[in-house]
């Protein structure tokens, strides 16, 4: 376990040093009230991660129909995030705002994640 735990280290730092801020939405929709008819505004909740904003290969196109034009693979150091990205999340990658589209993969092995890879549509 101590040999994963490294690497989800060494994951963070190579990506801290060759990566970028990326900040990881989540928003929570406020509960209709019929006794008050509203809603509360949303809750959003911000995380900074470190990512990397990758395009795709000519081979990941012909091989996976699921990609579109413009389209971006983002790999997310596990390391340090309070919570999990979502496919509900959006990202925002400088100042662009991402939805997150699947699928989503966790490189996880042993159970310890150390790296999140994610398709992101603008």
């Amino acid at each position: 376990m101590a040999f994963y735990d490294e690497m989800a280290t060494l994951a963070l730092d190579m990506i801290t040093e060759f990566g970028q801020p990326v900040i990881i939405r989540a928003t929570t929709v406020g509960e209709y009230d019929p006794e008050a008819g509203s809603a509360p505004p949303d809750t959003v909740i911000d995380q900074t991660a470190q990512g990397m904003l990758i395009d795709f290969t000519g081979q990941e196109f012909q091989n996976n129909s699921l990609i579109k034009q413009g389209d971006k693979k983002l790999k997310i150091a596990a390391q340090g995030l309070a919570w999990v990205p979502g496919l509900l999340n959006k990202v925002i990658v400088q100042g662009r705002t991402w939805s997150i589209v699947p699928p989503l993969k966790e490189i996880n092995p042993a159970g310890t994640p150390i790296l999140y890879e994610l398709q992101v549509r603008s």
